[in-house]
């Protein structure tokens, strides 16, 4: 299912991570993805509250949690710099799709990392 809202569509998921040679751009692919289809559970199921956005996006982060094994394989890991940046990604979803009142911390209230 392609992605309909235009700002999520054209943002740069994990731009500051691409940037930096320490986090392997196959393990960042990976976590873009996971951003992507989040963004396309979002549209295909609409949440109806904040509720069920945290349910969404706490998905979401459980497989960013499966996915440091794969960073730390590769010499990298989900260090501050990389934690920052995949909130604010979690935060900026959750503004895009009309839940400006989103706690970033209850987005990602089930991380590991």
């Amino acid at each position: 299912m392609p992605i309909s809202n235009e700002r999520v569509s054209t943002h740069p998921f994990l731009r500051g991570l691409y940037e930096d040679d320490y986090y392997p751009d196959d393990v960042l692919d990976r976590g873009r993805a996971i951003l992507l289809a989040l963004c396309e559970r979002i549209e295909r199921e609409r949440p109806a509250g904040l509720a069920a956005l945290y349910a969404l996006t706490q998905a979401a982060t459980e497989e960013f949690n499966a996915l440091e094994a794969a960073f730390e394989a590769a010499g990298s890991e989900i260090e501050t710099v990389a934690r920052e940046e995949i909130a604010e990604d979690f935060d900026f979803v959750a503004r895009a799709y009309g839940f400006p009142d989103a706690d970033v911390e209850e987005l990602i209230a089930t991380r590991e990392w």
